[in-house]
């Protein structure tokens, strides 16, 4: 994982960029913009995929399903905790709380299929007729 700041005087957007060296993703570079609110620690921050990726936890938008992001967020928690939470989807991405519901209902019958799915859109391939970004290192 890295993080980058494209302005160094605003601390509060921020960019992680995580490359799996294991599972189903490894050879892929994902990026996600993060948006710290004001609200912060109280409120989650703002976690966004900038890339079209499939993945059961995270919808064409680049939504992220993830619970500590949502009700299970506690001030407690700290950024740290939300990066390793992101990381730890792309080693155990988890069916049962889908956004994309195609690629969980994938992995749930088929993990051969859902793993040439991963292939395919990686390599900025369609799958069910959706066109994926290419996230594959150079």
């Amino acid at each position: 994982m890295t993080t980058h700041f494209p302005d160094p005087t605003d601390v509060l957007n921020f960019t992680l960029t995580i490359t799996p060296d294991e599972g189903i993703y490894k050879g892929g570079v994902f990026r996600f913009t993060f948006v710290i609110s004001a609200g912060y620690p109280h409120e989650p921050p703002k976690v966004r995929c900038t890339q079209k990726i499939y993945h059961p936890n995270l919808d064409l938008e680049g939504n992220v399903c993830l619970n500590i992001l949502r009700e299970d967020w506690k001030p407690v928690l700290n950024l740290s905790s939300v990066m390793i939470g992101i990381q730890y989807l792309f080693l155990e991405p988890n069916p049962d709380d889908p956004l994309n519901k195609d690629a969980a209902e994938d992995l749930r019958r088929n993990k051969e299929g859902f793993i040439q799915n991963v292939k395919t859109s990686m390599r900025g391939g369609t799958v069910r007729g959706e066109q994926f970004d290419r996230v594959l290192k150079q």
